[in-house]
């Protein structure tokens, strides 16, 4: 995985929405003054009479992206996750997830490694926002080849989506034979001990910790769960039958995310042991994103630790 070519997911979403706008001529894209940074501006460039500047007025942006919506456009607001989930949570959660209306939300820079940002810019609670808003979906891709699918089947699904991008450049996983499907997870490769669940940037570590487990003699198998909301609940099902043991692996908080989700399956149908990966009850900090992801144990070690961990509470 160490050889593969690294793009930044936000970088996928700016070209899947000139992409986009080519077949779509009702597409319209807004963005919060962040355009270079969230990849929009490409789309401003190619179609200009279809993207609007609504300034550092995130609030405002989304109540506009909901009007918008109701005239029958496709919409797509862009910020900062930071921005779009937490300064904007009550317009998101009134003016769009109440009236459920057909707004997609491009929510980029989440997570610690959006790196020297530091912590007043590392959304690791955007997922935990987003879930409890009534009919929200939640696509947080792995790669750059998920990013563009998800893009494209955001655009076609009835009703809000949150679309989590990243800074990082990241691994592409994935070929031009992958499909993306809202509300599924896919199972990389298949063990019998062990059950590692990831999402976005720790899909790639979850792929390396297997290997590591491998060379141990642990059979691990992995499981890429883009659409947090709704959860795919039958993968999750399936994999506590099958291994009686999960370890969940996410960018975010440990709080109310995919391992709270992953967490909630289990509970309420067959309770095993469930570890997670993520970002513990602190914030972040500054420094290079790399070092973070390791600081914070966002990494390929602290699965394969967990990993062994859930295997002993069987």
């Amino acid at each position: 995985m160490a050889d593969a070519v690294k793009i930044a997911t936000r970088e996928s979403y700016g070209k899947a929405l000139v992409e986009l706008g080519a077949v779509d001529d009702k597409l319209i894209v807004l963005d919060a003054d962040l355009a270079s940074a969230t990849k929009t501006g490409g789309f401003k460039k190619a179609y200009p009479d279809r993207f609007f500047n609504t300034g550092i007025a995130e609030s405002n942006m989304m109540c506009i992206a909901g009007g918008l919506s109701t005239m029958g456009y496709t919409v797509f607001a862009s910020t900062f996750a930071m921005f779009a989930a937490g300064r904007a949570f009550e317009q998101v959660r009134n003016t769009i997830g109440y009236p459920h209306l057909n707004v997609n939300i491009g929510a980029t820079h989440a997570g610690i490694s959006v790196g020297e940002d530091g912590a007043s810019h590392q959304c690791c609670e955007d997922i935990a926002l987003m879930r409890v808003i009534p009919g929200m979906t939640i696509i947080n891709p792995a790669d750059a080849t998920e990013a563009r699918q998800a893009v494209f089947a955001a655009a076609k699904f009835e009703g809000p989506v949150y679309l989590r991008f990243g800074r990082l450049a990241v691994p592409v996983i994935f070929g031009d034979d992958y499909k993306f499907e809202i509300g599924k997870g896919v199972k990389l490769c298949d063990g019998k001990d062990v059950t590692i669940i990831a999402t976005g940037l720790m899909v790639n570590e979850a792929l390396i910790a297997c290997e590591q487990l491998k060379n141990e003699g642990i059979s691990a198998s992995v499981i890429n769960m883009a659409t947090i909301k709704p959860i795919d609940r039958d993968i999750i099902i399936n994999a506590a039958a099958e291994t009686g043991a999960i370890v969940t692996a996410e960018e975010h908080s440990v709080i109310g995310g995919l391992g709270g989700a992953v967490s909630e399956v289990v509970c309420e149908t067959d309770p095993v042991p469930v570890l997670r990966v993520g970002v513990e009850d602190t914030f972040g900090r500054s420094g290079p994103a790399a070092e973070l992801l390791h600081l914070f144990g966002l990494d390929a070690k602290n699965i394969v630790e967990k990993a062994k961990k859930a295997i002993a509470m069987k």
